[in-house]
């Protein structure tokens, strides 16, 4: 399909993925809003009416891989449904084809307001809203302690991820979290 005939969804689509191919590529400093016009066949102009910065481009790009796995299943069991969540989330954006993309969206994120707001509001602030969520209806249903701050839950189990991403960008295994979790229930069962 040519960029011509190319609009809307498709449009928007076809540059988001050209805009992950050439990230992969060429990482993310080398990555250029006019080389990934070039490739995907469209103007720049054409991007930057969609997006504000090569930043906020690759955010949508990311995001667009998975919308709904990253949403929380609703068991009897919330340790399950926040693993299974969390294991999606991490496979997706700390894997190794979009790690070191994802690693510099949030470094470009400390010096680009523009970014950092986009970030907060398309990534962080919806997942931490799914989680806070899904903790205070295991409240609810008298599976977590009533008195347990469910904000400081959300800082304390996305705090080791990002150390462990960000900081001492050691792989984020499955295991990992696992121990996260661990170490986060005992502190939010239920007390008798």
């Amino acid at each position: 399909m040519t960029a011509a005939r190319r609009n809307g969804p498709a449009l928007t689509r076809a540059i988001m993925e050209t805009t992950l191919e050439l990230g992969q590529e060429l990482g993310y400093a080398k990555l250029s809003i006019e080389a990934i016009a070039a490739r995907a066949g469209v103007g720049k102009h054409t991007i930057y009416r969609r997006w504000s910065s090569k930043g906020t481009l690759l955010l949508d790009s990311l995001l667009s891989l998975s919308e709904s796995t990253l949403d929380y299943p609703h068991t009897e069991d919330v340790v399950a449904d926040l693993r299974r969540q969390i294991y999606e989330a991490i496979d997706l954006l700390a894997g190794p084809s979009f790690r070191p993309l994802f690693q510099a969206l949030v470094g470009e994120a400390q010096h680009d307001p523009g970014v950092a707001a986009a970030l907060n509001e398309r990534f962080i602030t919806p997942q931490a809203d799914k989680t806070v969520a899904r903790l205070r209806a295991a409240q609810a249903e008298g599976r977590l302690s009533p008195d347990f701050d469910l904000d400081l839950s959300m800082a304390l189990l996305s705090g080791p991820l990002y150390f462990q991403l960000l900081i001492t960008q050691e792989p984020l295994t499955h295991a990992y979290v696992d121990r996260v979790l661990d170490a986060l229930f005992a502190g939010m069962a239920k007390r008798a």
